[in-house]
């Protein structure tokens, strides 16, 4: 009985977790232990969680003042029970237990690769981003991200990529209010020393993205110290390293993160190509929930083939304009692919925020024919909130493209759970979609007054039928076809109808095809031997 007593008593003593937290959530440990020394350097936490049939190890971390966390992301409904480990006798062989409930509505789990070329939530419900980039949000003080949570609460973005470490851009306005390392700017860091308030608010900002649906797509490095010199951006591995370590134990349990290893890493001119591997090996290792990884190119495309990276994260303007253009990355590396930065809306003077609304607009249709995703951002000053604008520090929304994807968003959810795939890559592509079941077709800058409907001949048969809708991708309107389409062979290769459509012969219209009977049978399915 005492010992009972005495077990209940560390437990309540060493652990101020819930007993109780949903799948996938986060489930904390928290404990006291030595302040002295180095924590950050000297001590090794890590917890090993089990249900008696599947055993997860993740690392813990301190967080200052004495404080050492562990976070776990229970990954099914049940009983868990942990245990940890450590080279420091105070933190070593706690026990504790708790119940992971079922994921309550809205909560569907990370985010990973499905069908080879999407996404889709653990409980799998399908996911199609529709991103958007703000690097530094979250490093600009409480007034202006609180405006950027209201702006995205209304957005149709279910994707944030941004900075985890401070930019320059627009510090002198919006100063960052922390800096994730012991000491002052503009240079005078102990990089052995992280500063948990720093890490606690960017933890507050990605919850809170969470609660809204959105993934936390987190760039971990970046090129844009400029002429500020705070030295983020010439770290050496044994730094980086420690960062990773600190971030992943950090920010893992979190479902909604996505590791970024850095946006534009041609431009980090102090690592190589093998210290990027090393780090994606490293990030890989440690993630025990294996969230997505990515790297995003400048001028340089890094060699995406490489076995840690999830999915292909691209900066590519013109590959963007046409979808004949864009099928080519998703089919070199067999991965999909998110055109983060297919260049951004705005008026500025550089080239790459010079879209219209209607070029990003296309832009993201484009895209989504070849069978990938668009990533959106403006720069546009808005005056009312000291000349701020959206890619660098959030705010306000002041582009004409965000309500179009919201449309486009629309489309996209409506799509088969596998996703749209290009119907006929190796010839014109303008249509995506599944064969035989469901068709988008966009005719981009052309303007055609009619359309004999034409489709590659997998997966349809003899006298299929097709319910047509006209797209108007900028008016935002659905217009149905009166009469059914209906399909048989024609030629080697091809399924057409009886009558064309009408259109109404102007940029930016599609159509949506979906069949009305049953899609030929598997065996039935020629057309593979061009």
């Amino acid at each position: 009985m005492l010992k009972r007593m005495l077990a209940g008593l560390l437990l309540a003593l060493c652990s101020a977790a819930a007993l109780a937290v949903e799948q996938w959530d986060v489930y904390e440990v928290e404990l006291k232990g030595p302040a002295d020394g180095n924590p950050f350097v000297d001590v090794q936490l890590s917890a090993r969680f089990s249900d008696g049939t599947q055993t997860v190890t993740v690392d813990g971390f301190y967080d200052g003042d004495g404080v050492y966390r562990v976070r776990f992301m229970p990954p099914r409904a049940g009983r868990w029970t942990w245990v940890t480990h450590s080279n420091r006798w105070p933190l070593t062989n706690k026990q504790g237990e708790f119940t992971a409930t079922p994921p309550q509505p809205g909560n569907h789990g990370p985010v990973g690769v499905r069908h080879v070329y999407h996404f889709g939530y653990a409980d799998g419900t399908p996911y199609r981003p529709v991103g958007t980039t703000m690097y530094s949000w979250s490093h600009r003080g409480a007034a202006l991200e609180e405006l950027t949570l209201k702006t995205l609460a209304t957005s149709p973005f279910n994707k944030v990529r941004m900075l985890l470490l401070p930019q320059s851009h627009g510090v002198d306005k919006h100063p960052p209010e922390h800096w994730p390392y012991a000491g002052t700017p503009p240079k005078n860091w102990d990089f052995n020393r992280f500063n948990p308030v720093f890490f606690r608010h960017q933890e507050q900002r990605v919850a809170q993205l969470r609660n809204m649906g959105i993934e936390a797509d987190l760039i971990l490095h970046h090129p844009y110290d400029d002429k500020r010199e705070w030295g983020f951006d010439t770290q050496p591995r044994e730094v980086d390293d420690r960062y990773a370590r600190y971030v992943v134990a950090r920010f893992a349990a979190f479902r909604n993160v996505w590791w970024s290893l850095a946006n534009e890493f041609d431009f980090i001119r102090t690592k190589t190509d093998e210290d990027w591997a090393h780090l994606g090996r490293l990030i890989q290792r440690l993630d025990p929930y294996g969230h997505l990884r990515s790297i995003h190119n400048g001028k340089r495309i890094y060699n995406q083939a490489e076995d840690w990276i999830t999915h292909v994260s691209m900066q590519h303007g013109m590959a963007a304009t046409d979808a004949n253009r864009a099928v080519l990355f998703r089919e070199a590396w067999r991965k999909p692919v998110v055109f983060d930065e297919l260049k951004y809306e705005g008026a500025h003077d550089r080239r790459w925020a010079q879209l219209t609304g209607r070029q990003m607009t296309h832009a993201f249709w484009s895209v989504t024919i070849a069978g990938s995703y668009g990533g959106h951002s403006e720069f546009i000053a808005d005056a009312d909130n000291h000349g701020t604008v959206w890619l660098g520090q959030g705010g306000r929304l002041r582009g004409e493209s965000p309500a179009r994807l919201a449309f486009l968003k629309e489309i996209l959810d409506a799509a088969p759970a596998e996703g749209l795939d290009p119907i006929d890559a190796f010839d014109d592509l303008f249509i995506a979609g599944q064969p035989g079941r469901h068709y988008l077709v966009y005719f981009g800058d052309r303007a055609p007054a009619e359309w004999w409907p034409k489709l590659y001949l997998t997966g349809l048969r003899d006298g299929q039928r097709f319910k047509a809708e006209i797209i108007d991708t900028w008016a935002m309107t659905i217009t149905p076809v009166k009469e059914p389409l209906q399909f048989k062979p024609q030629g080697r290769y091809d399924f057409v109808a009886a009558t064309p459509i009408k259109l109404p012969g102007k940029p930016g219209i599609a159509l949506r095809l979906t069949a009305l009977d049953a899609p030929a049978g598997a065996a039935a399915r020629p057309g593979l031997d061009d």
